[in-house]
């Protein structure tokens, strides 16, 4: 039996591209976690002495985690997984709220991105817009979008799927009934 890569894979699927978000969506944990630390060295200024400053900045270092923690966890298990057969979506909101979108290869029918900004454009970061026979999906902040872009691209060509436009699919099937 092959190795199977995430929970929910089918024995006869393999995975082909995994990505994920941009790390600057751990920015606001960041920041509130670096105002721990701060916190967490304040009594110094009240109490002058090497122990109060160490053990101020231990409790700061613990608290900093525990308020970068849920950033962390939910940017680690917020995962976009390419099968020969499907893509997932699995976003991890908190510690307790997970979504999985689940959709065929063979439904995605146009795939773009787009980089918009000055601080998208510095950190390499933008968005992906991917146009399906059931709606659209819109997938911000992902690291390198033209790559992967790119990358998904390539892979639903290896499948076999092209980017057919709804007319372009009923004249082809119109000039194959006539003949």
């Amino acid at each position: 039996m092959p190795h199977k890569y995430f929970e929910d894979q089918f024995d006869d699927e393999e995975v082909l591209y995994v990505f994920r978000k941009h790390p600057i969506v751990m920015r606001k944990g960041l920041v509130f976690g670096m105002l721990g630390l701060l916190i967490g060295v304040i009594p110094s200024l009240f109490i002058p002495s090497y122990t109060v400053y160490f053990l101020g900045l231990l409790a700061g270092v613990v608290i900093g985690f525990l308020i970068f923690l849920p950033s962390w966890i939910g940017w680690f298990f917020s995962v976009f997984i390419v099968t020969d057969q499907r893509l997932i979506q699995i976003t991890q909101k908190g510690l307790f709220h997970r979504s999985v979108i689940d959709m065929g290869l063979s439904q995605i029918q146009m795939v773009n991105y787009e980089i918009a900004g000055l601080q998208e454009t510095l950190l390499g970061f933008g968005t992906i817009m991917m146009q399906t026979m059931v709606g659209d999906l819109v997938i911000h902040d992902i690291h390198h979008p033209a790559e992967t872009q790119k990358k998904l691209l390539e892979i639903l060509r290896q499948q076999g799927i092209s980017a057919v436009q709804p007319s372009a699919m009923g004249d082809a099937q119109l000039a194959q009934d006539e003949a």
